[in-house]
């Protein structure tokens, strides 16, 4: 199946099979590998992109259901000489241990800010609770989310 959609501002044809996932497409077709495969069930949170504006796990969305879309990803979320907010606040309070999670991390906390500008603590524990971190960085994630709020005026 031909599929036209836009990922991160730039307009894409790429030819799949139907049901192939967002995340193969993105990392496979477009060479975009800041998304990354966790457990390809929808239960980490590693390949949190944003699909139409909604945070949404890229290994369930299937090719079939991205004609006209718009795909955001970590790579067109900001740039190293202009990060987003939450990208700036991520490194502020030095959130990464590993890293593996944190792409999926800061595209959940972005789309949690597009909604709730200031949230509550346990506002962002419930955004960001199906997004896991093996090395347990809660706290300075939630600090994080909290200095992006501020940054983005929430």
């Amino acid at each position: 199946m031909k599929i036209e959609f836009s990922v991160n501002g730039a307009a894409h044809s790429v030819e799949v099979p139907e049901e192939m996932p967002l995340l193969w497409i993105l990392r496979d077709r477009l060479g975009l590998t800041g998304t990354k495969y966790g457990c390809g069930i929808a239960q980490c949170g590693a390949c949190t992109v944003h699909l139409d504006g909604q945070a949404v796990r890229a290994c369930q969305v299937q090719a079939q259901e991205l004609q006209g879309a718009e795909v955001l990803t970590i790579e067109g979320l900001g740039t190293p000489e202009a990060l987003h907010a939450v990208q700036a606040a991520w490194v502020e309070h030095q959130v990464a241990q590993c890293g593996y999670c944190q792409s999926g991390q800061i595209m959940q906390a972005a789309a949690l800010l597009d909604l709730t500008p200031s949230p509550t603590d346990a506002q962002i524990d419930a955004a960001m609770s199906g997004n896991l971190c093996r090395c347990g960085t809660y706290p300075r994630i939630r600090a994080a989310v909290h200095a992006a709020a501020s940054k983005l005026g929430g």
